[in-house]
């Protein structure tokens, strides 16, 4: 059985939103991505107006079952600050006449369950949800990729796909699929290779540097 969860990077210049079907032996599979756009002189009703009906456009196209949206946290620049927490107002209110549950993510939680620690970059992210889903190339631009990242994690931290839930090793890795792959239970999926290499990789590193968002 797999789930189909939305996952949205709220912004006003620029909103990602990323679709996939997740399995319960967390394996993940693309079913859409795009980046919505609004330009900065368009009046700021007309711009939430746009992106609210492109996310009800991809919400009534292809019917999720979970939407997962970016926790909006401080940053010194409040104007931004303001048209991700609009836009997400708007993901919300979209989702809610669905009756469909949303989930808050935040930046640090995304980054743990895709590349293995809190820390990683956009580039990181990027190559490993290409290799999650099996892609020639990273999705571009990085709201693409962490629109995509956001519906992965929410998949594999709430189990919203059943199977068992990951789990956190000595070395700060959350594992799970990666581990089973490392034990050789059959053939791996992309996600269990994805797990598995984010496993190592972080054996292997010291503490990355922290992105500014």
């Amino acid at each position: 059985m797999s789930v189909r969860v939305l996952g949205i990077d709220p912004g006003l210049t620029r909103c990602g939103v990323g679709i996939v079907d997740v399995s319960g032996n967390r394996s993940a599979r693309l079913v859409d991505v795009t980046v919505l756009r609004t330009t900065p002189d368009m009046p700021l009703e007309q711009r939430l107006l746009s992106i609210g009906d492109g996310l009800e456009e991809l919400l009534d196209r292809h019917k999720p079952q979970f939407v997962a949206l970016e926790r909006v946290f401080a940053q010194q620049n409040v104007s931004t600050v303001m048209g991700v927490a609009q836009i997400s107002g708007v993901a919300m209110l979209l989702a809610a006449r669905r009756s469909l549950p949303v989930t808050l993510h935040t930046p640090s939680e995304v980054k743990a369950a895709i590349t293995g620690y809190g820390s990683a970059d956009k580039k990181q992210v990027g190559t490993m949800v290409a290799r999650i889903l099996g892609l020639a190339e990273i999705p571009k631009p990085a709201d693409a990729a962490d629109a995509l990242a956001l519906a992965i994690c929410h998949a594999w931290r709430t189990g919203a796909a059943g199977g068992a839930l990951p789990t956190t090793s000595v070395s700060g890795v959350v594992s799970g699929a990666g581990s089973a792959a490392a034990r050789g239970t059959g053939a791996q999926t992309p996600a269990q290779k994805a797990w598995l290499a984010a496993e190592r990789g972080a054996a292997a590193s010291v503490a990355p540097r922290s992105l500014k968002r």
